[in-house]
């Protein structure tokens, strides 16, 4: 087993923070938890549902891969940081609030700022 530098680790568990807070939204989308957020409007949308389940399941994969500290983990989620900033700009657009997607935002922008950090780049071996 290799050794897993500090940053690593925290962008493991970022990334497991994540795959908790798109569970959240999956749900929300899905009507449960109307009581986070504005509590006089009941959510539901289904195709936000699976992008978010979807999504919650490889923010899963990806923290498996940076706590094994996998070499290809930092590609992987410099990747997937991009994709849930797309889908989070996308609910944002087509009429979705920012309550709804706020801590996805903001972690997946600071998660893809560390990531393209040199030292980052070096622990995974890509620099």
């Amino acid at each position: 087993m290799e050794e897993r530098p500090i940053g690593v680790t925290i962008l493991a568990i970022l990334a497991g923070l994540l795959c908790l807070i798109n569970i959240i939204i999956t749900l929300r989308f899905l009507g449960f938890f109307p009581f986070i957020g504005p509590v006089d409007v009941r959510i539901f949308n289904l195709w936000y549902a699976l992008l978010y389940g979807l999504l919650a399941y490889i923010w899963f994969w990806v923290a498996k891969m940076l706590w094994e500290v996998d070499p290809q983990g930092w590609m992987f989620l410099l990747f997937v940081s991009i994709l849930s900033l797309s889908f989070d700009f996308v609910v944002l657009i087509t009429g979705g609030s920012w309550y709804d997607v706020n801590a996805s935002i903001i972690l997946s922008a600071l998660i893809l700022i560390y990531v393209m950090l040199p030292g980052t780049r070096e622990a995974f071996g890509t620099d």
